[in-house]
């Protein structure tokens, strides 16, 4: 748990520090264009919410359960807890279980492959608890239930078997009340074939896939409200032009998984996109126990994300969250309109009391009307101007207390931003930015090279400072043919070459480029191939460069491999040579890595990682062994230059 939690950390990282240059230009950009006006739906004021238990709908959501084989023993019990107990008292309409269904990761962690028993596992909780016999469970994958898949006809492809939905593909669910039809649309952005981890933790929706979807789309309009949910955030979708965002416009929300709260630095993923709708990532089951209650409360949306076993559950859904508002979608004016305060609360003990408070003054107790449904009587035109905060504390008959809270206002001409780290997650391409950075952090390299190599050296006429020593040391790297052509050749492999071929898929033979995946006679667009080419240049390509360059700079200044230790400054000389082992260790650990993910042929037949071990430790060699008639000039203008 500690070793995931540190990659989800490692992940969040990169992902934070390179969003953070896009968003200013996703924030110039609509992320997704409005619904045309011939697709608005009709808002009619009322009926407003009122003191009846009519017009109200709610649903719950849990995501990234990974029943596990190998890991937290707790975790099955937990969910089976949940689907008997939790979902006894909510009683929803609906729950949708958005994915990552079981862990499939092999026991050391370093392989993928789907684990029939995970999937038996999941599937006697359903069948034990009877969650499908009380309410409605739609079921949809995740990256994690597409690994090491061929094809989706595959025998490995337990989701079809073990399921409740069964179906793999995107589609569209209506959900009918007497006061309307609800749409919820999937979005299945699962790989097929499905390689294993870790180059499937961005989906792909091909141009097929997104006319279907668009058509679910037109077809959501005859209803109240769309909601469309899936696995993947929208950020980690790859998908043609118009993009997933312009194409569920005239959805209320969109819910979906997959980030598990980055590793604890996120514990709250949501934001809005451009035309209106809301984007809501859930944390994870697995680590966190995390789920979700959202309502529809005469078309206005609220929700609350909960903790599993955390007593009371509060929802207020009138008034409800002005940072969660969106007049494209919902009808507001009923706010104004409304007669009643209305409030959900759930507990395995009787409600006692529910007080409630508006800008700190006490208004009264909520009564029950109807199951979990409790109102108050307020006037809304005493709170039309500005902004409000609604607080509600609920308390049951075994003591607990709960509150929930927010911000509410009827002038729609009010604005509220969601948070900044966020709106970055969930509203910027990320596959696209990697690709840029990528691009561009070879290109810098190369053009370095390329520029020392044709420019004149200039002499050394005093005590050369930092500068002017790296750019020296430049000189001399990109002058000698075996060290330029090595890592020029490296930079463009990098780029244009296969880093690995090897089993992507078992049974099936794959190649690894920096710009997708070949496997199964199918091309998977490069996504999380950026990001490792990213690191891969920062932390070797780019340091391995950089030490060459100080170990001539050494041997220019007349010292052998075993002097400089000795004369140097011991410190400084110590920790560069760690720093560089401690990276060709990474190296050494990546073909561990690909060795155990991938297999022998992958590690046999691995330029970017096995070769370039060899490779990196011949430049090495070669540089401290290097005969000195070569490197005469430097060496004598480097001692003038002392001397002087």
């Amino acid at each position: 748990m500690v070793a995931a939690r540190c990659r989800m950390l490692k992940l969040a990282a990169g992902l934070l520090a390179a969003a953070a240059v896009a968003l200013l230009l996703d924030w110039c950009v609509p992320s997704g264009a409005p619904a045309p006006a011939a697709g608005q739906r009709r808002r009619d004021p009322r009926p407003a919410p009122g003191a009846e238990a009519a017009n109200l709908l709610w649903v719950v959501q849990v995501s990234d359960i990974h029943i596990s084989r190998f890991r937290d023993p707790k975790r099955a019990p937990d969910f089976e807890k949940f689907c008997s107990e939790t979902i006894d008292i909510i009683q929803p309409a609906l729950v949708l279980a958005t994915g990552d269904l079981t862990d499939a990761k092999t026991r050391d962690k370093l392989g993928s492959e789907q684990v029939e028993v995970e999937w038996k596992t999941y599937q006697s909780i359903l069948k034990r608890s009877r969650v499908m016999e009380k309410t409605k469970w739609i079921d949809i994958k995740g990256n994690h239930d597409s690994f090491n898949i061929p094809h989706l006809n595959s025998i490995r492809n337990y989701y079809r078997k073990y399921s409740a939905w069964h179906k793999d593909g995107s589609f569209h669910y209506i959900h009918t009340t007497p006061f309307g039809n609800y749409s919820f649309i999937c979005v299945d952005a699962t790989l097929s074939p499905g390689p294993k981890r870790p180059y499937n933790f961005f989906g792909i929706l091909n141009t097929n896939q997104m006319k279907e979807l668009s058509l679910m789309a037109t077809q959501s309009l005859r209803s109240n409200h769309t909601v469309w949910f899936g696995h993947f955030p929208t950020s980690t979708i790859i998908s043609p032009a118009p993009g997933i965002r312009a194409l569920m416009s005239s959805a209320t929300a969109y819910l979906c998984g997959h980030l598990h709260t980055l590793g604890g630095l996120m514990p709250v993923l949501h934001s809005q996109h451009r035309g209106g709708t809301l984007e809501l990532e859930l944390g994870d089951w697995m680590d966190n126990r995390r789920y979700r209650i959202l309502a529809f409360d005469h078309d206005l949306l609220s929700f609350a994300d909960l903790t599993f076993e955390e007593w009371p559950v509060v929802l207020i859904t009138n008034p409800k969250s002005f940072l969660y508002s969106s007049s494209a979608h919902e009808p507001l004016d009923k706010i104004l309109y409304s007669t009643h305060i209305r409030i959900l609360a759930f507990s395995p003990s009787v409600i006692t009391s529910i007080k409630v408070y508006i800008d700190g003054v006490y208004l009264g107790n909520a009564h029950q009307v109807s199951g979990p449904l409790y109102v108050l009587k307020w006037s809304p035109q005493n709170y039309s101007e500005g902004f409000h905060h609604i607080d509600a504390t609920v308390q049951d008959a075994s003591g607990r207390i709960s509150t929930r809270s927010h911000i509410f206002a009827m002038e729609e001409t009010l604005s509220l931003r969601f948070d900044f780290w966020p709106s970055v997650i969930l509203l910027t391409d990320h596959y696209v930015l990697a690709r840029v950075l990528f691009g561009l952090i070879v290109l810098i390299q190369i053009t370095l090279l390329i520029i020392f190599r044709y420019l004149q050296k200039p002499a050394l006429k005093e005590k050369p400072g930092l500068l002017t020593l790296t750019s020296y040391s430049l000189h001399i790297f990109s002058k000698i043919n075996t060290l330029y052509y090595s890592i020029l050749v490296l930079n463009l492999y990098t780029i244009l070459g296969p880093w690995f071929v090897g089993e992507v898929i078992d049974g099936h033979v794959g190649a690894c480029f920096s710009f997708g995946v070949f496997v199964g006679g199918s091309f998977l667009q490069g996504s999380l191939t950026f990001v490792v080419g990213i690191l891969q240049m920062l932390f070797f390509n780019l340091p391995l460069m950089a030490y060459l360059c100080w170990c001539l700079l050494l041997r220019c200044q007349g010292h052998s491999f075993c002097s400089h230790i000795r004369q140097v400054r011991h410190i400084m000389a110590v920790l560069v040579h760690l720093a560089m082992t401690l990276l060709l260790a990474w190296q050494v650990y990546s073909c561990y890595f690909l060795q155990r993910t991938y297999g022998m042929l992958a590690f046999f037949l691995s330029p970017m990682r096995t070769w370039l071990v060899v490779l990196t430790s011949a430049l090495i060699y070669k540089t401290w062994t290097l005969k000195s008639s070569e490197l005469r000039t430097y060496i004598v203008e480097m001692k003038n230059c002392q001397s002087s």
